[in-house]
């Protein structure tokens, strides 16, 4: 018997899976189709055969996952395009929904998550959408498994009917028009204009004479569909949506979060109390970290000894490769640990895409993506993740610009260095709100990498990187109570092990460099010395010593180790060391000709220099080009000597 073939489609994180997996059980394998050699999940359910097919936004496509969808549905031949929703997010679901009626009467739309629906203060009329549709509407929860019985009768019993079609403004309904002869569908001649381009030979000249007279017009054929698009979403949305109190309670907390006035400033004070919470959070973890690995490590020491190793090569392994290791991990764990999944929860809640939305304005002023705000935040956690999330973002281009740039934003091995600078230098007494003057000093930092990242963004868009933003309505989902479990269980395994696992492969070699710099004496001197004292000169041109300089050099694999390997050159140990408290530190530091100005310019240079080790191999792998792999860590460092040299010549 001859299966009857279901495209399955839907945003990304709507319950599609969730659905497919229901339906077709262990029943699943990999299917590809005429074509394409990239594969999608294919499963069964009675006479039934089942393309779970990728989650997207769009039938047209900004990255493979859509265009593997958008061919499907375009090209591809199938009985029946089920359409999974979210309905507490209705309106930006619809937009796909709109499209695919343009492609395909045979459509049955799934709203999806109707458990929830009243929970966020609406309700929706299912029998007025699906006039209005002219397509079967089903309402269910694939997650409680209500409504699939409903589901597969109106599958069984489907009749397809002229669906739903959107009118355009008349320019492009004109061109529509022109081009429907030699295309299979309505919204392939849509995609077409939008393009102004075709694999289908046939039509080319047509798109030629429909380009000339966009550009002669000033037209915008993609801003004038979606804008149409997006119009007739909220339309049918007000039409059968009923909102109670508690969807208007919803909406104004919106109204605050996202305002010009109180947006920016609370998006601050988030920022301030996730880093205070991170960094006071973090510290009885690490302290108790540190003296683990000190009782673990005489224990090692002992035992190597004893085995008859030779002392030197114990003094590599444990003051070298075992001292780098465990500092890096107690110092990265603990805030990591804290940072990622108080992140993940501001993500679970909605918090985030409302930061987004405050900043994507400055973004696109910048010629970068508002999606980009996402993946600096991130960066705060760790630079190499905030550069693997960098994915989101559809356009290459401005993929590459947020790439480029996150390493501007500190990332948290950075922020014990720069907390230790600010209190030795900029906090005169020690009390309760040591640690908020501390936060509040560290935000005006991260205020100025924030303002750089603009500032380089749109250079690199009017030079090397040219172009302009991308048309994208940015979505608000509703606020959610968040899963404490998944976000703990995401956080850590998803975020701080993956970091913390490539920041310990770099750490291994680099506790044996230093080890070595520290123990090899050419004429009484050793490397460190030998090659601080010759980059002395330029250090003091940019406020600087040859040491502090070296001691960045040095600290490539994790950032975590420059301040450690600061004092370990000043007082000339073999490897480095926790000096105990930070009045000591201060007294070295001052020791070695440290002034207000150093720290200053210290501080300028722990947030602009070179990517660490870590997120230079994920934007190696992310970009798979060494050239822009080197751009990144040329950008950054050239910043920070500039600011340096401009702060200790003023000052």
């Amino acid at each position: 018997m001859v299966k009857k073939k279901i495209a399955l489609i839907g945003n990304p994180n709507v319950g599609k899976s969730t659905l497919f997996n229901q339906l077709t059980g262990m029943h699943q394998h990999t299917g590809n189709w005429s074509g394409k050699t990239v594969g999608v999940a294919v499963g069964t359910y009675k006479d039934l055969e089942i393309y779970d097919l990728p989650g997207t936004y769009s039938l047209i496509p900004h990255s493979k996952e859509e265009e593997i969808t958008s061919d499907f549905i375009i090209n591809q031949d199938y009985d029946l395009a089920l359409i999974i929703c979210d309905a507490t997010i209705l309106e930006r679901n619809l937009n796909l929904v709109l499209q695919t009626l343009e492609v395909t009467n045979n459509v049955i739309l799934c709203l999806n998550m109707m458990d929830e629906v009243e929970k966020y203060g609406f309700k929706i009329d299912i029998e007025k959408l699906s006039r209005i549709l002219h397509i079967k509407v089903v309402s269910m929860s694939a997650k409680r498994k209500e409504g699939i019985d409903d589901l597969i009768t109106a599958i069984n019993t489907f009749n397809s009917q002229k669906s739903f079609q959107v009118n355009y403004d008349d320019v492009i309904e004109d061109s529509i028009n022109y081009l429907l002869p030699f295309v299979n569908s309505r919204f392939e001649a849509v995609k077409n204009i939008i393009n102004l381009k075709s694999d289908n030979s046939k039509i080319n000249d047509q798109l030629k004479i429909i380009s000339s007279h966009f550009l002669s017009n000033n037209i915008k054929p993609l801003e004038l569909v979606m804008n149409a698009i997006y119009r007739k979403c909220e339309d049918i949305t007000n039409l059968v949506i009923t909102k109670t109190k508690k969807f208007n309670r919803h909406k104004k907390i919106d109204k605050i979060l996202t305002n010009k006035i109180t947006g920016i400033p609370i998006m601050i004070l988030m920022l301030m109390a996730i880093l205070y919470i991170s960094i006071q959070g973090a510290n009885y973890p690490s302290d108790l970290l540190f003296n683990f690995f000190m009782w673990l490590k005489n224990i090692m020491n002992d035992f190597l000894l004893n085995i008859c190793i030779p002392k030197c090569i114990v003094s590599l392994l444990i003051d070298g490769v075992y001292q780098v290791l465990t500092w890096v991990i107690a110092v990265m764990l603990p805030p990591m640990a804290i940072f990622f999944p108080l992140f993940t929860l501001l993500e679970d809640l909605g918090i985030l895409p409302r930061i987004a939305f405050n900043l994507d304005g400055y973004f696109q002023k910048s010629n970068a993506c508002g999606k980009q705000a996402l993946t600096m935040c991130m960066g705060f956690g760790c630079n190499a993740v905030g550069v693997t999330n960098a994915r989101i973002i559809d356009s290459p281009r401005e993929r590459l610009l947020a790439i480029l740039t996150n390493s501007f934003i500190p990332c948290n091995g950075r922020f014990p260095s720069l907390i230790a600078i600010i209190s030795m230098f900029f906090v005169v007494k020690s009390n309760i709100f040591n640690s908020i003057i501390n936060v509040l000093i560290l935000t005006l930092g991260i205020l100025l990498s924030i303002i750089i990242t603009f500032i380089v963004n749109k250079i690199l868009s009017i030079t090397i990187l040219r172009g302009m933003p991308s048309f994208f309505v940015l979505e608000l989902p509703p606020y959610r109570k968040p899963q404490i479990l998944k976000i703990i269980l995401r956080s850590i395994f998803d975020r701080t092990l993956f970091v913390l696992g490539r920041a310990i492969i770099v750490a291994i070699p680099a506790g044996i460099i230093i080890w070595l710099c520290a123990n090899i004496y050419i004429n009484d001197s050793n490397i460190i010395n030998i090659v601080s004292n010759f980059l002395n000169p330029f250090a003091k041109f940019i406020g600087l010593d040859g040491t502090i300089l070296f001691a960045f050099i040095l600290g490539f694999p994790a950032n975590e180790i420059v301040i450690p390997i600061i004092m370990m050159s000043y007082l000339s140990t073999s490897t480095i060391i926790d000096v105990g408290n930070l009045s000591v530190m201060n007294d070295v530091l001052i020791n070695n000709g440290w002034n207000i100005v150093t720290a200053i310019c210290v501080i300028i240079f722990i947030l602009f220099h070179f990517p660490c080790s870590t997120t230079m191999l994920t934007i190696k792998k992310e970009t798979g080009s060494f050239k822009w792999t080197i751009l990144s860590f040329i950008l950054p460092l050239v910043i920070g000597i500039i600011l340096c040299f401009i702060v200790s010549h003023i000052l």
